[in-house]
This record gives structure tokens, sequence and C-alpha cells, in this order.
């Protein structure tokens, strides 16, 4: 078997990643809902990194370097991402170099999309590939039952599963570009 075929077939280390540590916060309903469409795709392993509950977990030195890629799930508060997933992001630098970003986000009437706008440029100066495609929740509140499912699926599914096969495909070739060359700023 040559290598890019067992590439293909290892599960990528998917890091999903908390945008809120809001008491009473939405974005517990949201990730629960992106984690199990995540983990109903065989692709990917995941590892939940929460701001909000890091006491007793791996370092996060650890959980981001050793993931393959990452989808963050951030609200948008006053037209921007929260200060605690900004702490998040810079507690670690080169941890982040080539690999895949996606972003799920919510919101009021923006879906949180002038957030993932925001977090696009920091990921670009951390080296970090941001993935085009996203899922995008205007008026979340009203989109979710009590339980956490969706009230209409169908449209969040598709999208979400056209961001999965992004996110997928560039965290096989990055991680592949990675071992064969391990990526370096220039000096």
């Amino acid at each position: 078997m040559e290598d890019s075929e067992r590439q293909q077939g290892q599960k990528v280390r998917l890091g999903l990643i908390y945008g809120s540590t809001r008491e009473g916060r939405f974005c517990d309903t949201v990730a629960q809902w992106v984690t199990a469409e995540i983990v109903s795709d065989a692709r990917f392993s995941v590892e939940i990194v929460d701001p909000a509950r890091k006491d007793g977990e791996r370092p996060l030195k650890a959980q981001i370097g050793e993931a393959d890629a990452f989808v963050v799930v951030t609200p948008e508060y006053n037209h921007g991402y929260p200060a605690p997933l900004k702490a998040l992001i810079d507690s670690v630098g080169a941890e982040w170099h080539a690999k895949p970003v996606a972003f799920v986000s919510y919101g009021g009437i923006s879906g949180g999309l002038r957030a993932v706008e925001q977090l696009r440029q920091v990921f670009a100066e951390l080296h970090a590939m941001t993935v085009r495609d996203t899922v995008s929740f205007a008026s979340a509140w009203e989109q979710f039952v009590a339980t956490g499912g969706m009230v209409a699926p169908e449209r969040p599914r598709r999208s979400m599963a056209t961001m999965l096969g992004r996110l997928y495909w560039w965290a096989v070739a990055l991680r592949s570009a990675r071992r064969l060359s391990p990526y370096a700023q220039a000096a």
C-alpha cells in the first residue's frame, strides 16, 4: 500500500473548539449538533477543546499540536468573536501551522459571519489555512429545539457535509505535506 493510500485511510484528528465561555451559553447546543454530525462521519475522530472547561483536560498545546484539523464553533458578540476564543488561539503558536480550520457560526441576523471573517485574518497570521465553506445559523435560537435537534436539519446538514468534505481533503493533504517536509516559517 502506498503512503498516499495509507494517509487516506487514517482518521483525521479533529479539534472541535468551543468559542464561548458565557454562562448559559448557546454554544453548547450548537456544538452538540456539530459533534453529532462529525461523529457520524467515519473519517474523523473528535476531541473537544472548550475554554470554559480546561481544568483537568489535556494541555491545550498538546490538543492543538496533535490535531490534524479544527472546527471552531463561534458566536458573534457585538460584531466580533469572543475574547476567550482569542485567548485560546493566542495561547499556542506553531501548533496551528499548516493545518486547516473550518467554522460553524451562530448569532442574530448575520449568523456569526462577521466573527468568522475576523477569525480568518487571525488564522492566516498563524499560518493556518481556513476552509471557505462554513455553516452559519442566523437567529440560531429559532433553529434548534429544546433537546438540541434542528427544526429543519436538511440544509445545515448539506452545508456541514460540504464543509467536512473540504476540511477532510485539506487535512489529509496538509498532514501529508507536513510529514514530507515539516512546516517552518522563513527566517
